[in-house]
C-alpha cells in the first residue's frame, strides 16, 4: 500500500468521527433551541387560561381552556413597528386576560365596556357609554330576576390608561361594579381561541392539594366523554 493511499484512508476515517459527534451536537442543539423558543412563546407571544366560573356564559364555559395572545396589545414606539407587527389597541368588546386588582396572582377573564375617558353609567340590565345607550350582544341576563334588582351604577369617568370590564354572565359575574376599572398594565392579553373544554364544575378547577390530584386522574379517565369536542379550535369573540 503507497503512502498516499495509507494517508487518504486514515483522512477518511478521521473524517467520519466529526460527522459522528456532530449528529449529536446539531440534535442537542435543536432541542435547546425548541425549548428556549417554545418558553419565549408562552412567556411573551402566547399565554394560556382556563375558565372556572360562570361570568361569561354563554359565550365562554366553565372548563374552557384559552389561548391568549399576549403580543397584541405591545406597545410600539414607532409607525414603524406597528406596520410591520401585528399590535392593537385595545377596543370595546376585546375579551382579556389581566390580573385580578384585588390580588395580582389571580387572573380573571372579562369583556372590556369602557375605555380610557368613557363616562360609565349602569342602569339595571342598560348600559350607557358618554349619555349614549351601549348596543349589548354580548350581555346574559337571568330572565327570573326582575329588573329592579339588578345594580345601579352612578356615572363614573373610566381613568386613563384604565378599562372598565365586565362578564357577559351580568347576574353572575365578580367585576369592575364591584373593584373599579383595571389598570392596562394589569392586562396581560386578548382571549384569542378555545383549543380544548373539559366539563367539570367551578368546585372541581378550584381544587388544590389531594383533591386536585384525585381531579386530574378523573379528567384523564374521562377524558373523551367529558371533552366538549365541538368548542375545540373554537375562536374566542
Amino acid at each position: 500500500m503507497t503512502e498516499e493511499v495509507k494517508k487518504f484512508k486514515l483522512f477518511k476515517k478521521k473524517e467520519r468521527i466529526p460527522s459522528y459527534k456532530c449528529w449529536w451536537r446539531d440534535t442537542f442543539e435543536a432541542i435547546i433551541v425548541a425549548a428556549l423558543l417554545a418558553l419565549f412563546l408562552r412567556t411573551f407571544v402566547f399565554g394560556t387560561f382556563k375558565i372556572p366560573t360562570e361570568s361569561m356564559v354563554p359565550n365562554l364555559l366553565i372548563g374552557d381552556h384559552l389561548i391568549v395572545n399576549s403580543f397584541i396589545y405591545g406597545p410600539t414606539a414607532t409607525g414603524l413597528e406597528r406596520a410591520l407587527f401585528p399590535f392593537a389597541e385595545i377596543k370595546r368588546g376585546d375579551i382579556i386576560v389581566f390580573n385580578s386588582p384585588m390580588d395580582p396572582n389571580v387572573q380573571f377573564v372579562k369583556r372590556v365596556i369602557g375605555l380610557p375617558g368613557d363616562k360609565i353609567k349602569i342602569d339595571g340590565s342598560k348600559i350607557f357609554i358618554n349619555d349614549e345607550k351601549l348596543d349589548d350582544p354580548w350581555a346574559h341576563l337571568q330572565s327570573w330576576r326582575p329588573e329592579e334588582s339588578r345594580r345601579r351604577f352612578q356615572p363614573v369617568r373610566v381613568p386613563e390608561n384604565s378599562y372598565f370590564v365586565m362578564g357577559d354572565n351580568r347576574d353572575n359575574s365578580n367585576d369592575s361594579r364591584f373593584w373599579g376599572p383595571v389598570k392596562r398594565e394589569m392586562i396581560r392579553g386578548r382571549a384569542f381561541l378555545i383549543y380544548w373544554c373539559y366539563e367539570a364544575s367551578t368546585e372541581e378547577y378550584l381544587a388544590t392539594g389531594m383533591e386536585r390530584i384525585k381531579n386530574l386522574f378523573k379528567t384523564f379517565w374521562n377524558f373523551i366523554s367529558k371533552t366538549r369536542w365541538e368548542r375545540t379550535l373554537k375562536i374566542v369573540n
